[in-house]
């Protein structure tokens, strides 16, 4: 087999500006010009799905880069397409980079006759010919053994940390909020990295879409509060949690989410929201609404996920990156302290 000379991105179009920012951040970090494989990735009239790749990609190292966000099952076949279009061009190796992974939240039989959708999906990405998984924030850490190939789960908690001690300067009066009990682990693991107290929002539902009753477990009173979650969809829990908390006494109340899917009114609950900011990652392409919402700020994942594809590429490791002391120096410039 000829031998691997050098990592080769190609784009979907679920998030295009992403993919832009992790060639643009390759090209900095090696001192060579990375650039997106040339190819075209269209609808017919049917909506058929098509892929033609323009470059020679036999023996490469091939990453694709499409997170499977709204519209999901379009988003997904692309990535599934493209797949097969490098693995039947004889490429050496696919690498599947999904920055959110759709169906996540269907990852067990929630009642009788229903489907385990993620791990429907995860065999389809291997069956496709994708070797490996480069993703982040899995709603379910689980989601990882569904898949009998190798699977990445980055964080989003150091690039948050960062960005909070960026932002906040002292921790005294800080915060971090669970929004629910089965939340504590990822909240917890930030308010270690930033060193804070950990406080929960009980909350409890009557019916899917709905909150019943909201209850605060620990004292936030004079605190400023960051509820921290993996992703935001309708915003309607989140603006709701933010509420009780400044009921109970909270200052400020800050969110950092991880993927913004942010549909339906999302974008204008957060705006009327008590919430001073709403902080998420570039893992799914901003709609303009979100864009230019004045209290949602969205903070970058390109260099991350640059340094991710080198380190896999290289064989060196990935979990690296969950050190703050490690991940500092990739975000060097856009956070001090």
């Amino acid at each position: 087999m000829p031998s691997i000379v050098e990592p080769k991105l190609i784009s979907g179009n679920a998030n295009r500006p992403l993919s832009e920012a992790v060639a643009r951040r390759m090209s900095m970090h090696r001192g060579v010009n990375v650039e997106l494989v040339e190819a075209r990735v269209e609808r017919f009239n049917d909506q058929e799905i098509f892929v033609e790749v323009f470059e020679n990609v036999r023996g490469e190292d091939m990453f694709i880069i499409q997170p499977t966000s709204n519209p999901a099952n379009d988003n997904l076949m692309e990535l599934l397409i493209m797949s097969d279009a490098l693995k039947r061009s004889s490429a050496a190796r696919i690498t599947a980079v999904i920055p959110y992974f759709g169906y996540a939240r269907q990852d067990r039989r929630t009642k009788a006759r229903t489907p385990i959708s993620a791990k429907l999906v995860a065999n389809m990405i291997v069956e496709a010919g994708i070797e490996r998984v480069l993703t982040m924030d899995l709603h379910a850490a689980q989601i990882q053994g569904f898949f009998d190939i190798p699977v990445d789960n980055l964080y989003a908690a150091p690039i948050f940390a960062l960005d909070i001690k960026s932002a906040f300067g002292s921790m005294e009066d800080v915060m971090v909020i669970s929004p629910d009990v089965g939340g504590v682990a990822r909240a917890r693991e930030l308010a270690q990295r930033i060193g804070a107290p950990l406080a929960i929002v009980d909350k409890r539902r009557e019916k899917a879409g709905e909150v019943a009753e909201m209850t605060v477990i620990g004292d936030v009173t004079g605190k400023r509060c960051i509820i921290v979650d993996d992703m935001c969809d309708t915003a309607g829990t989140l603006c709701k949690a933010a509420e009780v908390l400044v009921g109970a006494g909270a200052t400020e109340v800050h969110s950092y989410i991880t993927h913004g899917v942010m549909s339906g009114p999302a974008v204008e609950r957060v705006s009327k929201s008590v919430m001073k900011s709403l902080v998420i990652t570039d893992s799914i392409q901003p709609t303009e609404a979100v864009k230019g919402c004045k209290n949602i700020r969205i903070v970058p994942t390109a260099p991350m996920f640059a340094q991710a594809i080198l380190n896999i590429w290289n064989g060196t490791s990935v979990s690296s990156l969950f050190e703050t002391n490690t991940l500092g120096p990739i975000y060097e410039g856009l956070y001090k302290g």
